[in-house]
């Protein structure tokens, strides 16, 4: 089977490798704007159903091609990927000490069957310094990162506890990316089913 993954993200494409599953990637170059919503579950959703649609779009209805979109939550305010250090900074400093949210969206679709729905992972974060948050934002890491952070790196030592699918904070919910294609798609990644 022609699986898609449509992402550019190496920590999509490792997560994914991590299933044992071939796939390749086709960028979807969407408009992320306006979804007409600020709540972040419906976001994540429709982003990832606009990336997924793009690619069937110029890919045909064969493949089975997964997408996804991530963004974190803090009381109601939604994080993407800062514009700059700045930014950066000043996402990290609302951070500091609080619970924040990380929702992904997950569309997968091959022909005329899709499915959407999204994880979320409930991530503290301990009081940080400006010192610290300023070294931080110093490596580059946060900047290409929804939150400003990026659990698998050097993000990791800001992270006090999670509550929920680790794999989710860094970008692909794995056990629900794996019940999406068991339940919709019969598609059994630990067998008993049809395997890929």
């Amino acid at each position: 089977m022609d699986i898609i993954l449509a992402s550019q993200s190496p920590r999509r494409r490792e997560l994914l490798g991590q299933l044992g599953l071939t796939f390749r990637t086709h960028v979807s170059d969407v408009d992320e704007g306006d979804t007409g919503t600020t709540d972040p579950a419906e976001m994540v959703e429709i982003l990832s159903r606009r990336k997924a649609a793009a690619v069937r779009a110029a890919e045909g209805p064969e493949p089975l091609i997964i997408a996804a979109d991530t963004v974190v939550a803090l009381d109601g305010t939604i994080l993407g990927k800062p514009a700059d250090p700045e930014d950066a900074i000043s996402m990290l400093e609302m951070l500091s000490g609080k619970v924040n949210c990380v929702y992904t969206g997950v569309s997968v679709v091959r022909g005329d069957l899709q499915e959407t729905r999204h994880a979320c992972t409930r991530v503290r974060f301990r009081t940080l310094s400006q010192e610290e948050i300023r070294a931080y934002v110093a490596t580059g890491e946060p900047l290409d990162k929804a939150g400003a952070y990026g659990i698998q790196g050097k993000g990791a030592l800001l992270v006090e506890e999670i509550h929920g699918d680790y794999s989710n904070v860094v970008g692909l919910p794995l056990c629900l990316l794996g019940r999406i294609l068991a339940e919709r798609f019969g598609v059994e990644l630990l067998g008993g089913g049809k395997r890929l």
